[in-house]
């Protein structure tokens, strides 16, 4: 063990015995890459514990990314949970790099990994716990330099007091970008205002203390608050696109963890955007365009990445890994390659109208554990609202041709309180399922029923940022709740098994998602009040973030259950993935008239403008047949 690993671990060592899982908090993984002797240092934080945070893909292409420069380390870190947060403040030690166990205050650049909006008050955690002043206004010239980037950040707002600077948009060359800034500013002694101005010249960053907040009570309802660029700040930053994916490596995860895992596995991106469109999905709109990786490069990836890391399951991930051009092809050399290693392939989510007789007989070979389908509303009137383009017909195909072949448990993901639902939107919900289980009785052999499982899913929708639901108000929780009691006594089948996301958590998702500039105090008083992994169902406390949005003079509610008009300013609208505002519109017009739109990677150009405006475009590796 390095002697100066050994002197700091020694301030955490004595409070191991007194921790749950005490293993998060211990190096001595296999694979880790930090370079303690370089130059510049990053420590690149996931606001939640170890078992969750070390499966993130996107943490392992960012920290593979810094790793691979010459004079440049970055070591991880995550937020202890509150047993050891408590013991740590107690004790007066500070949040530690994994690796090196080196204070989380002393690096370079510290870069928070936002990956849902509820992760928001375990950021201030980490902060708070480093001991790095929570506010970028309060932090002086020998502080890091506190970045955020990833899925959630394209509505900043919430946050935006708290963070130096905001990357938006695929990160692998970005994040190299701002620290080769960062260092040659630092070395040329440039303030910390000097550097913040200057790494607003680098594409996709986003420095919030360079843009005025108005409150403009004529085009938004509520008076949020409205970013304006101030000084030579752009009034609109685009998301980075990775210039060339196909030659980003496949295999960014290198450490083999310490301790078991939430997602215990090897993970391969096989491509990377999703063009279907859905309405509701932001993730559908921020990482478009569509960039297939090659059979012969995927199959390569992960007998390479199985042979670094021993693990014995092997996860095809991407948005949507099924509508891969040519993912038959894929899984079938996978299992010929596999199939005398016992390594399982798993695919996370199967589209429907993607999923058939073959694809069902090569995923996970004989081992099958469950299916995930997300039919996402229950009748197809609400299915065309929101662009989903499945039919019910597509789902009686994929769940039939999976039972065929060999699968025992298909779990079902729909959405409550979508545009128009009505209640018979619900019930239709319930119908599917039961007609679900019906077809497995249908196809499984009697003496093998007993195995059959099937579930329903419900989340609620929380209108996301740069999509075109983004003007829709959410449904009062109170009306929520009344239509999860309408699905529960609605499903026939008591074989049937119904689970639904928590209203008051869905509440929370949705203010965070659409509100401006005027929640951060909301969020700083929510997490003064014991607001803390958010996430977690048995942390969360409503009545923490209604007592801290009080004190502020906001009304949750309102924020998240009140529609904008389409000409409405968005407090994030400076904020840009590419897709224009006029085509968000138009799709938004178009889910009222239940008219659906193709996919353009299957028909032509739809105009969502990102290509032309990114100069990007979609790459497929094969023909779709």
């Amino acid at each position: 063990m390095n002697v100066a690993y050994e002197d700091r671990f020694a301030d955490i060592e004595p409070l191991l015995p007194r921790v749950e899982k005490p293993s998060r908090y211990i190096d001595h993984e296999w694979g880790t890459l930090a370079k303690p002797e370089a130059d510049y240092r990053a420590c690149l934080i996931y606001p939640d514990v170890y078992e969750v945070g070390l499966p993130n893909q996107g943490i392992a292409i960012l920290y593979a990314a810094l790793n691979a420069q010459d004079g440049i380390s970055c070591e991880r870190g995550y937020v202890p949970w509150v047993d050891m947060a408590d013991a740590m403040r107690e004790a007066g030690v500070p949040l530690l790099s994994l690796e090196g166990a080196a204070p989380v205050a002393s690096f370079d650049l510290v870069g928070l990994h936002l990956p849902h909006e509820m992760a928001c008050t375990n950021c201030l955690e980490a902060l708070d716990l480093a001991g790095i002043p929570l506010l970028s206004a309060e932090r002086g010239e020998d502080d890091p330099l506190v970045v955020s980037g990833g899925p959630s950040v394209y509505n900043p707002e919430p946050l935006a007091p708290f963070i130096d600077a905001f990357l938006i948009g695929e990160g692998e060359e970005h994040i190299v970008e701002v620290c080769r800034a960062h260092q040659r500013l630092r070395d040329a002694g440039a303030t910390r205002s000097q550097i913040l101005r200057e790494l607003t010249t680098i594409p996709g960053t986003y420095v919030p203390s360079l843009y005025d907040v108005v409150v403009d009570e004529t085009s938004t309802e509520h008076g949020y608050a409205i970013p304006k660029p101030g000084g030579d700040a752009s009034p609109m930053v685009y998301k980075r696109v990775a210039a060339n994916f196909a030659h980003t490596d496949p295999v960014p995860q290198s450490v083999v963890p310490y301790a078991q895992l939430v997602h215990d596995r090897l993970s391969i991106e096989v491509l990377r955007g999703c063009a279907r469109g859905c309405r509701f999905c932001q993730a559908g709109m921020t990482y478009r365009p569509v960039r297939e990786r090659t059979p012969d490069q995927i199959v390569a990836a992960v007998a390479r990445g199985l042979e670094k890391t021993g693990y014995d399951e092997v996860s095809l991930t991407s948005l949507s890994t099924t509508d891969h051009s040519c993912c038959p092809e894929i899984l079938a050399r996978l299992n010929r390659a596999l199939s005398e290693t016992g390594t399982r392939v798993s695919i996370p989510s199967q589209r429907l109208d993607s999923f058939g007789i073959e694809m069902a007989a090569q995923v996970a070979g004989e081992k099958k554990g469950g299916l995930t389908f997300a039919p996402e509303a229950g009748s197809q009137r609400l299915r065309d609202v929101i662009n989903k383009n499945v039919t019910e017909d597509d789902l009686e195909r994929a769940t039939r041709a999976a039972f065929a072949a060999g699968w025992r448990r298909c779990k079902l993901y729909f959405m409550m309180g979508l545009p128009s639902e009505t209640d018979e939107d619900i019930v239709a919900i319930a119908q599917l399922a039961d007609r679900t289980y019906e077809i497995a009785r249908e196809v499984v052999p009697p003496a093998q029923r007993g195995g059959v499982s099937v579930s329903i899913s419900c989340s609620v929708f929380i209108p996301k940022a740069a999509t075109p639901f983004q003007w829709c108000a959410q449904t009062p929780d109170d009306e929520v709740k009344r239509r999860q009691q309408l699905l529960l006594h609605s499903v026939k089948n008591r074989s049937v098994r119904v689970h639904y996301h928590d209203a008051d958590t869905s509440l929370l998702e949705a203010v965070l998602s659409r509100g401006g500039r005027d929640i951060a105090p909301v969020v700083l008083g929510a997490w003064k009040r014991g607001a803390r992994f958010d996430a977690w169902t048995e942390q969360f406390d409503l009545a923490r973030w209604e007592d801290a949005a009080r004190d502020a003079g906001i009304d949750l509610r309102a924020v998240a259950q009140t529609p904008y008009s389409l000409d409405a300013r968005l407090p994030w609208e400076h904020i840009s993935t590419g897709a224009s505002r006029g085509f968000l519109q138009r799709e938004y017009r178009r889910a009222l008239a239940g008219e659906t739109t193709p996919d353009c990677t299957r028909t032509s150009c739809t105009g969502c403008g990102i290509c032309p405006t990114l100069h990007v475009e979609n790459v497929l590796a094969g023909e779709r047949s």
